[in-house]
């Protein structure tokens, strides 16, 4: 009943173009099940071997989306279902999506990550290599993948002006983007502690666990 609630409690403060991924990372299938069965459809896992698992026992009406850092030796394990993939931060790995997405005759839609956080323990890219990527005739060559728009994680830290200034540098930079390629349109930033200051800055896609399934 808690999950039950704690949605609808989140939900209620999302605007009406923003999805909420229920990050479901640790949490055993009859966990999630409480909350597929309160109307949440969509679901995050960190873990390719994790998420490939919960697939199998799982209803099939339920959208993955891979949020974690992404070994290219392990999309072949979940290219014939994952719905999105939040953390691509190199070309590389673009090229193996679209590689194992075909084999499966899938497109697979891709947020590109982008390092905006003060951390050297956070991935992504620098906004010249996004727009590197984006403009790239390699890209093109790509049938079997679509970007659709970006990721962001902020710095861990207390500090709200600090995270509120990152979120915006970003939103910033996707717009600028977005004028020059139409097809982007989701900017997933947020989490638990932080997702009303993400769509404060522009999010159309935010990622909650602790706050749907509480804390580990």
């Amino acid at each position: 009943m808690l999950i039950k609630e704690n949605l609808k409690h989140i939900k209620k403060q999302l605007p009406e173009e923003v999805t909420l991924v229920a990050v479901s990372k640790t949490k055993p299938v009859q966990i999630i099940l409480e909350a597929y069965d309160a109307g949440q459809r969509i679901f995050g896992e960190n873990k390719i071997q994790e998420m490939v698992d919960k697939y199998d026992d799982l209803p099939k009406d339920i959208k993955w989306h891979m949020i974690g850092h992404l070994q290219r030796n392990k999309v072949k394990y979940m290219a014939h279902f994952v719905e999105l993939i939040h953390g691509v931060d190199s070309f590389k790995t673009l090229m193996e999506i679209n590689k194992q997405a075909q084999k499966h005759q899938r497109v697979i839609n891709c947020l590109l990550q982008v390092r905006i956080a003060k951390e050297d323990t956070k991935f992504g890219l620098s906004f010249a290599e996004i727009e590197n990527i984006l403009t790239s005739n390699e890209l093109k060559d790509l049938k079997h993948i679509r970007v659709i728009g970006l990721m962001g994680m902020a710095s861990f830290t207390n500090d709200l002006d600090q995270i509120k200034a990152e979120f915006k540098s970003l939103n910033t930079f996707f717009r600028e983007l977005k004028t020059l390629h139409p097809s982007l349109n989701t900017l997933s930033t947020g989490m638990s502690g932080d997702f009303e200051i993400a769509i404060e800055c522009g999010s159309t896609m935010v990622r909650v666990g602790s706050a749907i399934f509480g804390s580990r």
